[in-house]
């Protein structure tokens, strides 16, 4: 399983998934017109991941390893540390590669992520920690730091980082052409350098972050032309709790969480990749981020809305960026106007069930803040 083939043309395990308009979020969010873009969703993960595979970012990365001339002839074994849902990225882009896939998870993994992995078709779940912090440490420690990279060795084991590596942040990007290609185009002597106005999306370490980042900035300068030209707002989203972006920038340096609160567990890194604070602090040109902090309740108000009026499921690290752009988008990017374009990428919807939303449901009704 897993060996290099040169002459095989392997398909990239994910594909092009769809904006899907909202009408009733744009009214709540005050952008009226219905016939323009406002509200757009980029729906990277919802419920059926079998059909639209969450597996853009982890699963360029596997992919690039298979393509590596250095692994050439080498049976491949992928692993993964997760707090859940970049495990099952993993875990399903190695599936679909025909390739073996570990991942080691922290103790505060739920049982259904875990029952999700192993169903998924991982090779092994290893529970190991009380944060992703410690699960990476022995995934490291254990399987890939020191194993023999001789040439003659016919098996090797690859470390798949669940956000911290160029190849998950390309893999990313190309979300963004696809946004590109499926918003109306422009009209003539619109002064914003891209088809939407904003991007929010939600960030646990920055992996879709610094791809969304990557992603707009090689569309920018191949997409240049003489005038001036608004910059695209880019909203990095994240719970109190788990809002390690939020620490960095606060004190101008990387600096870790002593403690992952939020429910939101998928956001769950106790300090953010450094070219995710670089980004942050230092976009490039063109781009302006934005740093939004939220509650649990609010994730959870999230993840009712869009249950309600999209009749999907999406968890709380994604459902706080839809309720930052229905509830506080104006307050951050005052410059938006009623008839701009706003997309918001759904990444998450693998640790959610119904009756969590029930509970969502019943708890904020109690006054849940």
């Amino acid at each position: 399983m897993g060996h290099f083939d040169p002459m095989q043309d392997r398909k990239k395990p994910w594909i092009e998934t769809p904006l899907i308009e909202s009408v009733a979020l744009s009214k709540t969010a005050g952008c009226p017109q219905a016939h323009s873009s406002n509200g757009n969703l980029n729906a990277q993960n919802p419920r059926n991941q079998q059909k639209l595979k969450p597996t853009r970012g982890i699963g360029n990365l596997i992919f690039t390893s298979l393509k590596n001339p250095e692994n050439k002839g080498k049976e491949l074994h992928f692993y993964s540390s997760s707090g859940g849902n970049a495990g099952l990225a993993a875990v399903t882009a190695a599936r679909e590669l025909d390739c073996r896939c570990t991942v080691v998870v922290p103790h505060s993994t739920k049982p259904l992520m875990i029952s999700k992995l192993r169903e998924a078709g991982a090779t092994d779940v290893i529970q190991y920690g009380a944060s992703w912090f410690e699960a990476d440490s022995y995934l490291r420690q254990n399987f890939i730091d020191n194993q023999d990279l001789s040439g003659d060795q016919p098996r090797r084991n690859i470390y798949v980082p669940p956000f911290d590596h160029p190849g998950i942040w390309n893999g990313a990007a190309t979300m963004v052409s696809e946004i590109a290609r499926q918003l109306p185009p422009r009209e003539a002597g619109d002064e914003c350098s891209f088809p939407a106005d904003a991007i929010v999306c939600s960030i646990g370490g920055g992996g879709l972050f610094n791809g969304v980042v990557n992603g707009l900035e090689k569309y920018i300068k191949s997409n240049a032309s003489e005038g001036a030209k608004k910059n695209v707002q880019v909203l990095a989203v994240e719970t109190a709790g788990a809002d390690s972006l939020s620490l960095a920038l606060r004190n101008g340096r990387l600096q870790s969480l002593p403690a992952i609160t939020s429910l939101a567990t998928s956001l769950g890194a106790l300090c953010v990749a450094p070219q995710t604070l670089k980004n942050a602090q230092s976009p490039p040109a063109g781009i302006d981020v934005k740093n939004v902090v939220g509650t649990d309740a609010e994730a959870a108000q999230g993840v009712i809305r869009i249950a309600d009026e999209l009749r999907l499921q999406v968890e709380l690290a994604c459902a706080i960026s839809v309720e930052v752009a229905v509830k506080k988008l104006k307050e951050t990017v005052p410059s938006l106007r009623p008839d701009s374009r706003v997309v918001v990428i759904l990444c998450g919807g693998s640790n959610i069930t119904a009756e969590m939303i029930t509970d969502y449901r019943q708890r904020l009704q109690n006054g849940w803040q």
